[in-house]
């Protein structure tokens, strides 16, 4: 998910003169400037401060997640007023807590937040567009009874959790094998920018349908949130804070950078709320805060998600390879974070081991996504990225309280059946805004090329345009292809029917095949900015990467120097 916030300027608090925090905070020669910092990586607040740090990376990331399903549940054939709804945000919730506490302890050590992803629906939208998934007529749904409607949506899910589940694996190879540095060596920034953005340009049908229930509700969702995160990003809104040895205090709160997506939505449901309770909203009008309303009454209080709730999961081959345009997608995209996270939160930029870890434990979150059934991979999230900006608070700790915070959630039924209750044309407008914001991260890659190249502006054009045609042609002819064998059929028709992979083979073909200088390919710049290769030495001084116990054990163990994803990695080669 990627709506990333810009970094501001913020009064530094009266705390923040931590000795070792304004060491971390204190360049050297050599050295980018840091960010004043409240708390920096290492740096534990006081638990109640901690709790209250966490809830806000909770409201940021909630925002964005809650959307997910609103594209997921109809292609699963499930119907808006099914319950089961509400159980796929919770998981979805309860998972993301734990990806991320592993991932802030054990993986990348970043305070950084794993998540759902769009990047994982444009496969599944693919893989569920064949003849053999296609949702039934209205007709026909409507006169299954309660068990077989079930089945219908849960086979389905099965066969996304087992593509989500085994695609992943490789991402798991690529992390705790180091090969994600080599492979990455291929993956341009002209294989990056089609891959991106396509997974926005690819969705703009999905937006345009949920926009279209209310034109007026949706335009005035993007206006506001136009208008919050963009316009009103600067203005501060005074709070009374409690301060110790000082009692309350009135401080400057960026309200509307911090929580743009969250206001928009609250709002804007509200004045739906109020249309509904007026009944300027006709009974049973998609923009009716109540169209859903049994949702929520017959969800349970408590559900605790498991592995194979919905069953286990089914594994084909088309499917399997579909999804891995998502997981190189969501590689790439963490990949472009971690160097980001770093430096915000004052820590040493991410070794090569860090980085390998990280992505190895990203993979390992979206194979639990996809055995808990959640429907959806993980991913870093660029909301929380943002917050980091605007906050001031780089703290680990934080991020692990916000874990335990999501995992509480996500037991909670009634919570995940709330936000089915947000109308779509609420949802359409956020779409609209969130969707743009993808496509513009995929472009900004271009900011390594030489776009005077005609070589690059012909492998731009090209990757982007021809996976639109390719893939749209697809979905209209699904029997197009016959080669008289089932799973060649279905696997070729899921692989040219994904716009990401589609244009990301072939940004990455023609930018590899083509001739063109390293400069001019955007190479160098590159390279500097994601340092993945063999000379990335471990030199023993970015100790904010190490495990938090065991470390003097393992630097006793040489053999840990040859394991890419342990700390002591190639530290065998300093000097």
């Amino acid at each position: 998910m990627i709506m990333e916030l810009n970094n501001v300027t913020v009064e530094d608090g009266p705390d923040a003169s931590k000795s070792h925090t304004q060491a971390a905070n204190t360049p050297s020669n050599n050295e980018k400037p840091k960010p004043q910092l409240l708390y920096a990586i290492n740096d534990n607040p006081p638990w109640y401060l901690s709790i209250f740090l966490a809830f806000q990376h909770y409201l940021t990331m909630i925002g964005a997640i809650v959307s997910i399903p609103f594209i997921l549940t109809p292609a699963l054939c499930m119907s808006d007023e099914d319950a089961n709804r509400g159980i796929i945000i919770s998981t979805m919730i309860f998972v993301t807590g734990i990806v991320t506490y592993f991932q802030a302890t054990w993986g990348v050590r970043l305070p950084i937040v794993q998540g759902g992803t769009i990047s994982f629906l444009v496969p599944t939208l693919a893989i569920l567009a064949l003849p053999q998934w296609k949702c039934p007529e209205q007709a026909e749904m409507d006169a299954m009874n309660e068990a077989d409607r079930q089945e219908l949506w849960q086979v389905r899910m099965r066969e996304l959790s087992g593509a989500i589940a085994v695609s992943a694996m490789v991402q798991v190879v690529l992390g705790y094998t180091g090969l994600v540095g080599k492979i990455l060596k291929y993956v341009t920034p002209l294989t990056i920018v089609p891959t991106v953005s396509l997974v926005g340009l690819t969705l703009f049908e999905h937006a345009a349908d949920t926009a279209s229930k209310h034109w007026g509700i949706a335009v005035g969702t993007t206006g506001m949130l136009t208008l919050f995160s963009q316009i009103m990003s600067n203005v501060s809104v005074p709070i009374l804070a409690y301060r110790k040895g000082h009692g309350l205090e009135v401080r400057q709160f960026q309200l509307f950078r911090l929580f743009p997506v969250l206001l928009t939505i609250m709002i804007m449901w509200g004045l739906c709320g109020i249309l509904t309770a007026t009944d300027v909203f006709p009974p049973s009008h998609p923009s009716r805060t109540d169209v859903r309303l049994n949702v929520l009454t017959s969800a349970k209080w408590f559900y605790v998600p498991y592995p194979g709730q919905f069953g286990w999961p089914s594994v084909t081959l088309s499917g399997v390879l579909g999804m891995l345009a998502g997981v190189l997608a969501c590689t790439v995209e963490s990949l472009s974070y971690y160097p980001t996270v770093s430096q915000m939160s004052g820590a040493h930029s991410p070794p090569l081991h860090a980085i390998n870890r990280g992505i190895g434990t990203e993979g390992l979150g979206t194979v639990l996504a996809g055995l808990w059934g959640a429907g959806n991979g993980t991913n870093t999230f660029g909301e929380n990225v943002g917050a980091i900006g605007v906050t001031k608070i780089g703290s680990r700790r934080v991020i692990q309280w916000a874990a335990l915070i999501m995992v509480l959630q996500g037991v909670i039924g009634k919570f995940g059946a709330i936000f089915i209750l947000i109308p779509d044309s609420v949802v359409g407008g956020i779409f609209c805004v969130m969707f743009g914001m993808i496509i513009a991260f995929g472009l900004s890659t271009l900011q390594y090329v030489d776009l005077r190249s005609a070589r690059n502006l012909y492998i731009l054009g090209l990757s982007i345009f021809f996976p639109m045609v390719l893939c749209r042609w697809m979905q209209k002819n699904p029997g197009a292809i016959d080669t008289g064998n089932t799973t060649v059929d279905s696997t070729l028709s899921v692989l040219l029917g994904t716009t990401i992979l589609v244009g990301g083979f072939l940004g990455c073909l023609l930018d590899n095949v083509i001739p063109g200088t390293p400069a001019e390919r955007g190479l160098i710049d590159w390279a500097n900015e994601m340092p993945l290769g063999d000379d990335n030495i471990n030199d023993g001084t970015a100790t904010d990467y190490d495990f938090p116990f065991g470390m003097d054990a393992i630097r006793r163990w040489k053999w840990t120097y040859y394991i890419p994803f342990m700390p002591t990695y190639k530290l065998k080669k300093q000097s």
